[in-house]
């Protein structure tokens, strides 16, 4: 396993990492092995898509898909009850 040693961390940070560390039931160390992993682990991640820019992936290779769109129509006006 590999080491590095972190300089010139302020106090203030090292005292946020003491405390979430307890918060969490183990040493610095650890925490900050935790911290490191699970940001880097995060990074790699692929970013997801949202449903339509997955459908439009899916079909641009194939040349798309063009749909007709229908006339819209006037919106009726609402019924009148009487009270």
């Amino acid at each position: 396993m590999a080491s590095i040693t972190i300089r010139r961390l302020e106090e203030a940070l090292k005292a946020r990492l003491r405390v979430k560390a307890a918060h969490h039931g183990r040493s610095m160390e650890e925490e900050a092995r935790e911290i490191l992993r699970s940001s880097l682990q995060a990074e790699s991640l692929p970013k997801q898509l949202d449903l339509a820019s997955a459908i439009r992936r899916h079909f641009t290779p194939i040349g798309g898909v063009d749909l007709p769109l229908p006339r819209r129509e006037t919106v009726r006006r609402p019924p009148k009850f009487k009270t």
